[in-house]
């Protein structure tokens, strides 16, 4: 059974947990929240892993902050007071596309915490994509029709991928959603992701529109010994569109790579 913490101190942060084991800490993207992870937590929770996924701060149930945003720094500190919180010296780091920035950068800075690092359709940062993808990415992020949500989403999705998807778009609190997509975009400019010294997996949707696959095995050839697997006919949010196949592909990850 899934269970709620709150972590202190502010902004306090929500997350949803289960499952005893070694732990493997799931971060959503720009346009989700915890709950785009649910099918993951119970999954690996009777896999015999602590699984958990976090609300960001400004999403979900966490607490919304005052001042600007750090991308790096306030990310990453967030993710090391929530291993703190659940007393993991080490753990596993999955991330799709934001929360896959937010944990490369976690790996790049804290490789000695982490067993290992899984990177969802994410770019090295914003450095890699042309000027004009760049500001096509900002007006999709701020758009919110039935057509910009469905582009998010491959050819053949599991029924009902598109309604949690609409669920956590419409839970989106404005202010902070615009503070983390500025902060994005201006400040996650590049990464040295050649420094990422834990077993890396990089997963990519065949059909992802926002970040093409061509970005994925650029990162897979840039970290040293990062494996690279590709799901066939998944669009960006791979892991609510085929969630069996997802977490297939991760467990066998998660196995090789767990003490």
């Amino acid at each position: 059974m899934t269970a709620t913490s709150f972590v202190s101190p502010a902004p306090r942060l929500a997350v949803s947990y289960a499952g005893e084991g070694p732990l493997v800490f799931f971060l959503h993207g720009i346009r989700g929240n915890r709950h785009n992870w649910d099918r993951q937590v119970e999954a690996f929770a009777a896999q015999g892993f602590k699984a958990l996924a976090w609300d960001a701060r400004g999403y979900g149930d966490s607490d919304d902050y005052d001042g600007p945003l750090n991308f790096r720094d306030h990310f990453v500190g967030d993710v090391l007071r929530v291993a703190e919180h659940f007393a993991a010296r080490k753990f596993h780091l999955v991330g799709l596309s934001m929360g896959g920035r937010i944990a490369r950068n976690f790996a790049i800075q804290h490789s000695d915490r982490l067993y290992s690092l899984t990177v969802v359709n994410a770019n090295p940062g914003f450095n890699s994509m042309s000027a004009d993808d760049v500001r096509r990415f900002v007006t999709e992020r701020k758009s919110r029709t039935p057509e910009s949500i469905r582009k998010l989403l491959g050819p053949d999705p599991r029924t009902g991928a598109y309604e949690e998807l609409l669920r956590s778009i419409d839970a989106i609190r404005d202010e902070s959603y615009r503070k983390t997509l500025e902060a994005s975009v201006a400040q996650d400019r590049d990464a040295p992701i050649e420094s990422i010294s834990v077993p890396t997996l990089i997963i990519a949707g065949e059909k992802d529109t926002v970040y093409p696959p061509a970005l994925a095995r650029g990162m897979a050839r840039r970290i040293p010994g990062a494996e690279l697997a590709t799901m066939k006919d998944a669009g960006h949010l791979a892991n609510l569109e085929q969630p069996e196949e997802f977490n297939r592909i991760l467990l066998q990850f998660l196995r090789r790579n767990t003490p």
